[in-house]
């Protein structure tokens, strides 16, 4: 316990290395799943891949992963795609998991401070989007239960059919940002694991990680990310709003 104090504790000085990037943002993209909400908060992750799989078997497929993979469904919708691509079983499988994804999106828990810190930026002009490896759908949802959606004007991109466009690979990032016509180099993205740092840095965007414990602090540091914050708080007073 002790050492997960230290690592979040020290993680919170490192958003002084990102404060010119977050006050001067002129566009701001994040990912859905973590940074705005736990979305598999009542439906678990876990038990989501379990019926992914439970589908495929019952079609006859066996699904060969490793066992950590398995607990992941975007890690058994990726192996299908991987093994099937092209195919309608990839496309059946995608529209099962968005299925899945808008029922947990009903109880997904708001990450703290998230919707203080979107309605600031919002209210103070910057362009904001969501750039995710969930359905879009699901984000829709989301963001229109708890309000949100005007702050993002419909900005929301995400899974499509083509499973290699999902992060690490920039697609959903560089559709964002064409269509906020935003300059990559005056944009931030807020992410929460490596695939959201590479797509970033491959975009030509700026990072902060979120890591809400130290595994993940670690997890995000150990693939390179030099900002990285325990509470969004930490980011609304930055840019001049009220953490409560």
């Amino acid at each position: 316990m002790a050492s997960e104090t230290t690592d979040l504790e020290q993680a919170a000085p490192v958003i002084e290395r990102a404060a010119q990037a977050i006050t001067g943002a002129t566009c701001v993209l994040f990912d859905f799943d973590g940074p705005i909400c736990g979305l598999f908060a009542e439906h678990r992750a876990h038990d989501i891949a379990d019926r992914l799989i439970a589908w495929l078997a019952r079609r006859g497929l066996a699904v060969r992963m490793p066992q950590e993979d398995r607990q992941d469904p975007h890690a058994v919708l990726r192996a299908i795609g991987d093994s099937h691509p092209d195919s309608g079983l990839v496309r059946e499988l995608e529209a099962a998991l968005t299925d899945e994804e808008l029922r947990a999106a009903r109880t997904a828990a708001p990450t703290p401070h998230v919707d203080d810190l979107i309605r600031e930026w919002s209210a103070r002009g910057t362009p904001l989007a969501i750039a995710t490896n969930n359905s879009p759908r699901a984000a829709h949802a989301y963001l229109s239960q708890r309000g949100l959606a005007p702050c993002f004007d419909r900005h929301v991109y995400g899974r499509t059919a083509d499973l290699d466009r999902l992060k690490p690979d920039p697609d959903c990032l560089n559709r964002a940002l064409r269509a906020l016509d935003a300059d990559p180099a005056k944009s931030l993205m807020i992410g929460d694991t490596p695939s959201d740092l590479e797509a970033a840095g491959r975009a030509g965007v700026a990072f902060l990680g979120y890591a809400k414990d130290a595994r993940r602090v670690t997890r995000l540091r150990e693939a390179g990310a030099e900002a990285v914050v325990g509470s969004l708080g930490e980011v609304l007073e930055l840019i001049g709003g009220s953490a409560g």
